[in-house]
């Protein structure tokens, strides 16, 4: 099994909470600290990543950007959005290649929201979790040694209209989305506290 810390940060600048994930990395690597999740939120800020950059892809006029190393192109950050960054040496069955670490999050992610009566899946217009065909969580790691940083979002509140003009890695504006502009009322407690009940879903072997 594998024993997770969960540590809430709270609200934090992005580029603040980088110099921590890097720091916290490379003592994972280093077995000075075990597997960590980092729970937080950001100013408002959309990070591109590698793919998106290197294909010209910027969000709309009137968001402030930063470049980062995960996976993945564009993704919005901001209130009403929890955000997960799995500080995890990766070295359980089964989880071998990127796509199986991917896989064990989304499943974490679906059975938090089936506790909480969502009904979330996959897409295969792209990773991360689905609820009625709009994307409402996305992910996208880095990994060094095979230990991760970077991570995951859930948008539960987000304000109208800013995540919706996103686009990412070839989706059009307005698939991603928000739970409350989907018509679901949940608070960011009964996210977390899902999550919580759910955190074994990072230990178990995928079921394919």
């Amino acid at each position: 099994m594998r024993n997770l810390e969960m540590v809430e940060i709270g609200l934090i600048d992005h580029s603040d909470c980088e110099s921590i994930m890097k720091e916290m990395q490379q003592k994972r690597i280093e077995d000075k600290i075990g597997d960590k999740l980092l729970i937080c939120e950001h100013p408002e800020i959309v990070t591109v990543g590698p793919r998106a950059k290197n294909d010209g892809i910027v969000p709309p006029a009137g968001y402030d950007i930063s470049f980062v190393d995960r996976g993945g192109g564009l993704t919005w950050h901001g209130p009403g959005q929890i955000v997960i960054y799995p500080i995890i040496k990766w070295d359980l069955e089964n989880e071998s290649n990127v796509k199986s670490v991917i896989e064990k999050l989304e499943s974490w992610v679906i059975a938090t929201f089936d506790s909480i009566g969502l009904k979330g899946y996959r897409d295969d217009r792209m990773q991360g979790v689905w609820v009625d065909e709009h994307k409402v969580c996305s992910i996208g790691l880095s990994f060094l040694r095979w230990t991760s940083r970077h991570g995951l979002t859930i948008n539960y509140d987000t304000p109208s209209g800013r995540v919706e003009m996103v686009s990412g890695c070839g989706l059009g504006v307005d698939t991603t989305t928000s739970l409350s502009a989907l018509g679901y009322k949940v608070t960011r407690d009964q996210i977390l506290n899902s999550l919580i009940e759910n955190v074994d879903q990072l230990s178990r072997k995928l079921i394919q």
